[in-house]
C-alpha cells in the first residue's frame, strides 16, 4: 500500500468546523486552498457552520468557486464534535484532514502530513508543543484527564493531540460506522486504531477574536470523554464504598469490644449524626455518577439524530475524484 500511495495523487478533503468565525473564515479557507493546489489536483474544502450567530454562513456562500468550498449549515449549535462528525459523513476524499476555522492550524503542515500518509500511516495527528503558555487550570486539567483516561483502559489517547489530523479513507469509514450520539472524537480516533504517528506543531496566533471554548465547556467535554471511554468513576465509587463499609465494620467491632471489656458506652449522638450525613453525601455522589452513565444510555436509546443539517451549498462544480 505504501508503494501505491507514494505514486498517487489522492483527492484531499478538508473539513473545517466553524462557529462565529466570520472574521477569520475567508483567510483560513484561502490559506488552505493555496497549499492544496501544490499538493494534489483533486481537493475540496467543507465548512460546517455550527449554528453561528454571525455572518459566517453568508461569507462562505460568497467565496469564489476556485476555492472549491462546500457549506454545511446546522439548524442550530450542536457542538464541534458533531460538526466534525457531519464533515466526516459528507466528504468523499481519499484523504481527509480536520482543521480549525480560526487559522491556528498551519496549512504548511499539510505537506508533511501527506508525506506521512504516503509512507503508509493511516492517521497523522499534530501534537501541540506550547502547553507552557496555557493557564495552570488547563495544564493541570489536561494532566489529570489524560492520566485518568489511560488508567486501566485498553486505548491510549495521545497527549496534547487535538482534532488537527489527517485520516485515510479507511479511518473515516471506520469512524462513520460508530453509532454513538455522545461523541468524543479524540477517544474515537484512538479507538478505531490503524497505524498512526504524531508530528509536532505550535498553533499560530488567532487572526481575529478569542476562543469561545470556555472552561465549563472544556469540563463538559472532558466528562463526556471520561463517561464514554472509561468506567473508572464507577470502579472508584465501588472502591470507596467498599473502603467505607470496611471502616464501618471495624468501628462496629471496636464499639462491641469496648462495651464488653471496658463497660463504657459513649453517647456519641454528634458522631452518629455526622456519620449519617457523611455516608448519605457519599451515597448521593455515587448515585449521581451512576446517573450520568444512565443518562448516556437514555440519550442513545432515544434515537435522535446527533445533528440536523439545514443547508448544503456546493459553491463550485464538483468533479468526482479520479481513481
Amino acid at each position: 500500500m505504501a508503494t501505491d500511495r507514494s505514486q498517487s495523487h489522492p483527492h484531499i478533503s478538508i473539513i473545517v468546523p466553524a462557529f462565529n468565525e466570520a472574521a477569520a473564515i475567508t483567510a483560513t479557507v484561502e490559506s488552505i486552498a493555496n497549499q492544496l493546489t501544490s499538493l494534489s489536483p483533486h481537493w475540496d474544502i467543507v465548512v460546517i457552520d455550527d449554528g453561528s450567530r454571525d455572518s459566517t454562513a453568508d461569507i462562505v456562500r460568497a467565496l469564489p468557486a476556485y476555492l472549491h468550498t462546500t457549506l454545511l449549515r446546522f439548524s442550530r449549535n450542536f457542538g464541534k464534535e458533531y460538526a466534525i462528525t457531519a464533515g466526516l459523513a459528507y466528504v468523499r476524499g481519499d484523504v481527509v484532514i480536520c482543521m480549525d476555522a480560526d487559522g491556528q492550524h498551519s496549512s504548511a503542515l499539510l505537506e508533511e502530513m501527506l508525506d506521512k500518509w504516503r509512507e503508509g500511516y493511516d492517521m497523522v495527528y499534530a501534537v501541540r508543543q506550547d502547553r507552557n503558555v496555557e493557564s495552570r487550570f488547563k495544564r493541570w486539567g489536561a494532566r489529570f484527564f489524560y492520566g485518568l483516561m489511560t488508567l486501566g483502559e485498553r486505548i491510549t489517547i495521545p497527549r496534547d493531540a487535538g482534532d488537527f489530523r489527517l485520516m485515510s479513507r479507511n479511518v473515516v469509514d471506520a469512524l462513520n460506522k460508530l453509532p454513538e450520539r455522545n461523541r468524543f472524537m479524540k477517544g474515537m480516533y484512538a479507538w478505531v486504531g490503524y497505524s498512526s504517528i504524531g508530528i509536532p506543531y505550535t498553533p499560530l496566533p488567532r487572526s481575529h477574536g478569542s476562543s469561545t471554548f470556555s472552561r465549563i465547556r472544556l469540563m463538559q467535554l472532558a466528562w463526556t470523554g471520561i463517561t464514554s471511554f472509561s468506567v473508572i468513576p464507577l470502579r472508584l465509587a465501588s472502591a470507596v464504598g467498599g473502603f467505607l463499609a470496611l471502616l464501618a465494620f471495624l468501628y462496629g467491632i471496636w464499639v462491641v469490644l469496648e462495651k464488653m471489656f471496658f463497660h463504657e458506652s459513649i453517647p456519641g449522638w454528634p458522631t452518629v449524626v455526622a456519620s449519617l450525613m457523611f455516608f448519605s453525601g457519599v451515597q448521593l455522589l455515587f448515585i449521581g455518577i451512576l446517573g450520568e452513565y444512565i443518562a448516556r444510555i437514555y440519550d442513545e436509546v432515544k434515537g435522535r439524530p446527533p445533528y440536523i443539517v439545514a443547508e448544503v451549498s456546493t459553491l463550485y462544480q464538483h468533479i468526482s475524484p479520479q481513481p
